[in-house]
């Protein structure tokens, strides 16, 4: 009975002294990508997260909970019970005006909305892959909700693999008789028909503007692969016949490139079109039309580093246990940068083939942030693999800058003392 008191007594000493649960996020992970869906489980319940920028690769760390450190259990996630005075300690490190490292407080889970076609193939979209594996919820949304207005709704917008430019992902002259290529121009021109609209390109005009308005107003926007520059695109050339007859019934207009207002868009500038529907390029924005001297192997992009005390946004936005990514293809691969505007501000790039892999910007009192490629995990991506099972990739440093986006809405961008 005595030995039971004491275990009892060390029990409820220990559970006093700690404090907090650090969750680290450097190579000591076991599994950083299930990490963020903890950050968001504390946050739907009301809880605060402080995220250590630059500490331990980003690490969270929790008021101390015994249903917390279970879930941390059930979900494979390394932690540490850390006391108070490891807390202090912790916290005036991250003080000193020499060290690059910040807190920022998460306080509210984000509504997160993905733009999504009911055609979505299990192998399309790396952001509802990780979101699912992570255990964050999101709702998917398409042309009528945001034709509805709707957006509004919700905190951060993911944009699907989408050609707002009306041409299919220029498919044509690969899949044109695939049956998911028929599926999905089928479902275009009902729902370009059903909203009132003669053709899909003018369709997705509409919806690009809904969704830059939601930036404008305020919304964070995170898009991959051909959403990224199709989407510039499609606000630039608002007004031009940029589909061939193929797409749309009737010619394009092959003086469009003279005739496009780039200061509608966001991210790009100067740049020629591809209207040729058998060429499988939109612009020369993409850094994969022509030849890239590079490997699989070699294939690599590197993170800016960003103050952490000034430069919160990208600093939160480049969080990784390291800063060299692997490289992978997509519609969209990387972005070339003499097309890319100055204000423009790059995250990771790969100077040796003068191209950017992760830009972000603001707009209006909005952010946004384009991701070039397809899937962080699966280097040259076929349409109709199977998708890529991310328990094989715990700890991907690709996958972790869509989930540093994720969260990025629910910091408190005004610095406080814990």
């Amino acid at each position: 009975m005595r030995l039971f008191l004491i275990s009892i007594f060390i029990s409820l000493s220990l559970a006093s002294n700690a404090t907090r649960i650090l969750i680290p996020m450097d190579n000591e992970q076991k599994n950083h990508l299930k990490s963020y869906g903890i950050a968001f489980w504390i946050l739907k319940q009301d809880g605060e997260v402080n995220w250590l920028l630059n500490y331990k690769g980003g690490s969270f760390m929790m008021q101390f909970s015994a249903s917390l450190e279970k879930e941390c259990r059930l979900r494979g996630v390394s932690y540490e019970v850390i006391s108070e005075g490891q807390v202090t300690e912790i916290l005036m490190q991250i003080a000193k005006p020499d060290v690059n490292m910040e807190l920022v407080k998460l306080l509210k889970a984000p509504k997160i909305a993905v733009y999504s076609p009911k055609t979505k193939q299990p192998w399309d979209d790396a952001v509802t892959l990780v979101l699912t594996y992570a255990e964050i919820p999101y709702e998917v949304i398409y042309d009528d909700e945001v034709l509805e207005n709707k957006l509004p709704l919700y905190d951060w917008l993911h944009v699907h693999h989408e050609d707002f430019t009306g041409q299919f992902g220029k498919f044509y002259s690969s899949f044109s008789n695939a049956a998911w290529y028929q599926a999905e121009v089928r479902e275009g021109e009902a729902m370009a028909a059903k909203h009132g609209f003669a053709k899909v390109s003018e369709l997705k005009l509409a919806v690009a503007k809904k969704i830059r308005d939601y930036v404008l107003g305020g919304g964070f926007m995170f898009a991959m692969c051909s959403a990224t520059d199709t989407w510039d695109i499609a606000l630039a050339a608002d007004g031009i016949d940029i589909c061939e007859q193929v797409f749309d019934g009737d010619p394009a207009d092959w003086s469009a490139d003279r005739k496009l207002d780039f200061s509608r868009g966001f991210a790009f500038k100067d740049y020629k079109l591809y209207i040729d529907p058998f060429v499988y390029e939109h612009s020369y924005i993409d850094a994969m039309q022509g030849t890239r001297p590079v490997t699989e192997e070699t294939d690599v992009f590197s993170l800016f580093e960003f103050s952490a005390k000034w430069d919160m946004v990208p600093t939160m936005l480049n969080q990784n246990h390291t800063s060299t990514v692997k490289g992978f293809w997509g519609q969209t691969t990387a972005f070339r940068k003499p097309f890319i505007k100055s204000e423009v501000l790059l995250l990771g790039d790969n100077k040796s083939l003068n191209e950017a892999r992760y830009i972000h910007g603001t707009a209006g009192k909005g952010t946004w942030t384009f991701y070039g490629g397809h899937d962080p995990e699966d280097y040259q991506h076929q349409v109709g693999e199977p998708p890529t099972d991310l328990n094989l990739h715990p700890n991907s440093p690709g996958y972790r800058l869509i989930l540093n986006n994720v969260l990025f809405p629910s910091a408190q961008k005004k610095k406080q003392k814990t």
